[in-house]
């Protein structure tokens, strides 16, 4: 069965009726982890959300080495060997900006992001996060909100035509500046306040200006990404209070064609991920989440290796790849040697999801799955090292083999996701 022609039209819509519903935004540009939701996605005949960030991917290779053509042409081509329609699938771009550019002057970096937006669009990326609101070298200390929106404006100006050139649908919009910034969270133990409700309306007044002024009234504004009160560090995570975030809530009734998309979703417990979605907060997005419960099932398989083989080969080659390029964990969380070494494999953080690419860690994980590849795993030792998935494995809907148990443990918290967001 296809998805219906616009899951994300849909939101706004079931929220007016009642029936509020959601849809799950995958952030990460994994292959397992995006093969695990496009798996979820064919079995549960449902539609699949995949975004990325302008980190990630964008017109020079961003961090994955992907240009956003090639990323989808991945997603595109993954799809079709799993057995899922192209229809079910939107793919999308997370934090479209400057960010990746912020240390040149204003007019270079924008013309860097006009560029890697053209390129979303032109690759028929149709969910598009447009975030201005980080300063470049030449900026003042804080931008005004009417300079933020002129940008994303502006940003908005060169999808559109990208978008016809390719002969693609117009993309759909995500506006707002209370966002955390690429791939960082929160440090400290406070959850952070709710968006004030006039901020949120003076956000979205300021946009709708802008696009205006840039004779783009008719472009589809989607929905408006604020801060629900959630949030998480390295070692905690801020749940979502229904009762703090109430009057940020009421602000959608005056805009019936809107949603909410709230970023840093990941650990909610499942009855909060559904009062997200009741009050309005459709779009959740979830991504070092994923990447943490595969990091948890490989090391859980290096494991068993150790058990089996008397050594652990992934812990080891992982510890070696993030001490030679420390740049991405040093800075996320305080403590002596030892508490960082936790953190930087343990943390929910997740910073260890940027050296999965880099060859010794992408080598070291092939090695792992090979040796779990061809025999089964004895299940006293799944019942170890993978508690949650022990019953599914001794009733035989699960294969006792390493990639079958990692697919698993990141279907587990997409299936979490998913039970939240269907209404």
């Amino acid at each position: 069965m296809n998805s219906p022609p616009d899951p994300l039209a849909g939101l706004a819509r079931a929220r007016r009726e009642a029936s509020p519903r959601g849809l799950t935004s995958v952030c990460s540009a994994h292959p397992l982890v995006i093969e695990a939701a496009l798996v979820a996605a064919r079995i549960a005949e449902n539609p699949v959300l995949i975004e990325v960030t302008c980190n990630q991917v964008n017109q020079e290779g961003g961090y994955s080495g992907m240009t956003p053509g090639d990323f989808a042409g991945f997603i595109r081509a993954l799809a079709s060997r799993i057995g899922l329609a192209q229809s079910q699938i939107i793919l999308g771009g997370d934090h479209l900006g400057p960010h990746p550019w912020r240390g040149l002057a204003a007019e270079a970096a924008l013309a860097k992001a006009e560029a890697m937006v053209a390129a979303y669009a032109g690759a028929g990326m149709s969910k598009l996060h447009l975030d201005t609101s980080m300063r470049c070298a030449d900026d003042p200390p804080v931008l005004a909100e009417a300079v933020v929106a002129a940008r994303a404006a502006r940003l908005a100006a060169v999808a559109e035509q990208a978008a016809r050139s390719a002969c693609h649908p117009a993309p759909a919009y995500v506006i707002g500046t209370e966002v955390p910034v690429p791939g960082g969270e929160r440090e400290g133990s406070k959850a952070p306040p709710p968006t004030d409700p006039a901020q949120a309306e003076a956000t979205l007044a300021a946009h709708t200006r802008a696009f205006a002024a840039r004779g783009l009234s008719d472009a589809r504004i989607l929905a408006l990404v604020v801060q629900p009160g959630v949030d998480f560090s390295n070692v905690d995570v801020a749940l979502y209070d229904p009762v703090k975030a109430a009057g940020l809530a009421a602000t959608l009734d005056a805009h019936p064609d809107l949603v909410f998309e709230a970023h840093s979703t990941d650990y909610q417990p499942r009855e909060t991920l559904r009062a997200l979605v009741r009050d309005g907060f459709a779009l959740l997005k979830v991504g070092p989440e994923l990447t943490f419960a595969m990091r948890a099932a490989l090391y859980a398989l290096d494991d068993i290796a150790q058990v089996l083989d008397g050594d652990a080969a992934l812990k080891r080659v992982m510890e070696q790849v993030m001490l030679a390029a420390p740049e991405h964990w040093q800075g996320y969380g305080a403590g002596n040697e030892r508490t960082q070494k936790m953190l930087r494999h343990y943390g929910y953080s997740d910073r260890i999801r940027y050296y999965w690419g880099a060859a010794p860690a992408a080598a070291g994980v092939e090695a792992l799955l090979a040796r779990f590849a061809n025999a089964d795993i004895p299940r006293p030792l799944i019942a170890q090292f993978f508690p949650t998935l022990h019953e599914r494995v001794v009733s035989g809907n699960l294969a006792p083999r390493g990639r079958a148990l990692v697919m698993a443990a990141i279907g587990d918290v997409l299936a979490r996701y998913h039970d939240a967001t269907s209404g």
